[in-house]
């Protein structure tokens, strides 16, 4: 039954075309294949002639963009050649503040055989252990100044380990004011660099800083 009712169709009807409904988009012509290499060299040989065309901008030398450099600049920067000078007082000694943890050391150094004095104690009844005196003279070992140089010190705050820090801090920087050449080979080694390291606070809910409760699991 279907078949018969598609069968019947009205006389004179005529098939839809499958294109109905759609715009039908207009031909393209094609171009010469001329034509499409003439616009890239006719750009090609503009470029050219506008630069020719343009006016070449004047070269500057290095000096004339130093002159342009603002005077602050300039004030600011260190002059060449320029040397430090020794800071000594009158009894020729030099002075240097030395910090490690929670150590603050106050360092003189002068002309002497190399005696160093802690708190009015000799270095060696101070600090007992061999790696502290190892440390306290490092400065004076790489500068060569072990047996030229006596050290007079106070230190307090921190440990035996702090202490010694600082002290070794604070001989660098006394070495630098009493003979500035030696800041070259003190830089080098680390000496004059205050080492930031110190202990962490402890936190709330916490046994130490990052220590927690053992974990219980009833």
């Amino acid at each position: 039954m279907a078949d018969d009712k598609d069968d019947k169709k009205p006389e004179g009807a005529t098939a839809r075309p499958r294109t109905a409904g759609r715009t039908a988009t207009p031909a393209r012509t094609p171009r010469p294949a001329g034509a499409r290499a003439e616009a890239p060299a006719a750009a090609a040989t503009a470029a050219p002639a506008a630069a020719a065309a343009a006016p070449a901008a004047p070269r500057r030398t290095l000096t004339e963009f130093r002159a342009l450099r603002p005077a602050t600049d300039a004030a600011a920067a260190p002059a060449e050649g320029v040397q430090r000078e020794a800071k000594r007082d009158s009894k020729g000694r030099s002075y240097g503040t030395g910090r490690r943890k929670n150590a603050i050391a106050r360092v003189w150094v002068m002309p002497g055989a190399g005696k160093i004095t802690v708190n009015g104690r000799e270095s060696t009844t101070y600090f007992a252990r061999p790696v502290l005196r190892m440390m306290i003279g490092q400065p004076l070992v790489a500068s060569q100044r072990l047996s030229e140089i006596d050290v007079w010190c106070t230190v307090v705050g921190g440990g035996l380990s702090g202490q010694a820090g600082a002290v070794r801090h604070g001989i660098s920087r006394a070495l630098c004011n009493f003979e500035p050449s030696l800041r070259g080979v003190l830089k080098t080694g680390g000496f004059l660099t205050r080492d930031s390291r110190v202990v962490e606070r402890k936190k709330y809910g916490k046994h130490k800083a990052r220590r927690s409760t053992q974990f219980s699991k009833r």
